[in-house]
């Protein structure tokens, strides 16, 4: 059974709900500190990210079937035709 605090709070907060305009709700402050946060992090994620790619050095080294096969497309091309 319901109480007559709980039964006049219920009521209070009924007519308090009535009284906005349903086509005029916003997220308001809450909502501003929510994604301000959430920016905030993405730009400092990004940030370390950049910071840890710049650290990357990468070479990449030919595969084995590449590497004997431009090698000796290499030679082949350089050795001078006798005829």
């Amino acid at each position: 059974m319901m109480s007559a605090t709980s039964t006049l709070a219920l009521t209070h907060f009924v007519t308090l709900a009535d009284s906005f305009d349903k086509n005029k709700v916003t997220p308001g402050v809450l909502g501003f500190i929510v994604f301000a946060v959430i920016g905030g992090a993405v730009w400092l994620l990004m940030k370390s990210m950049n910071k840890h790619m710049k650290k990357v050095d990468f070479v990449e080294q030919p595969e084995e079937g590449e590497a004997g096969t431009r090698a000796s497309a290499a030679s082949t091309a350089a050795e001078p035709k006798t005829g």
